[in-house]
């Protein structure tokens, strides 16, 4: 399956790229599940970011590795793929997209993911976008 949400933000896109931080990371967080960041490496190539969710019963932990982070004169994306991720995926490659727009950016973040079966697929869709559509006033807020 394939996930994209865009925001534009009024910062150029150097700023926002040096916005890119463990504190942006952390307020990006949803507020269920609760996420507690155990390693945070950074957003280039061979950073690893771990964390916890902590679904009150249960936690899981999931593991990314950047994988790629490449910049041009328009655009610089960060690649993240999970190395170990909750039982409810089995496939996760987040691109994060930084894209310059005029004066202003375009922050697209690119999902593609799976879960064990073509259903849960389906009924996994809907709840991982409203968690990234929720980033959306965040982004405005850290880049106006």
């Amino acid at each position: 399956m394939k996930l994209t949400i865009k925001t534009s933000v009024q910062q150029s896109f150097q700023q926002v790229w040096a916005g890119f931080t463990e504190d942006l990371f952390n307020k990006l967080s949803p507020p269920f599940p609760p996420v507690k960041v155990i390693q945070f490496d950074g957003c280039r190539k061979g950073d690893e970011v771990e964390l916890e969710l902590n679904f009150l019963l249960f936690k899981q932990r999931w593991k990314s590795l950047i994988t790629d982070q490449q910049r041009t004169d328009k655009e610089i994306f960060f690649l993240d793929e999970g190395v170990k991720l909750p039982f409810f995926l089995s496939f996760w490659r987040h691109r994060h997209r930084i894209i310059k727009d005029d004066n202003n950016t375009i922050i697209a973040d690119e999902i593609e993911f799976r879960t064990p079966t073509l259903l849960t697929d389906y009924l996994f869709y809907p709840l991982l976008w409203v968690q990234f559509a929720y980033r959306k006033p965040i982004y405005r807020k850290a880049f106006s």
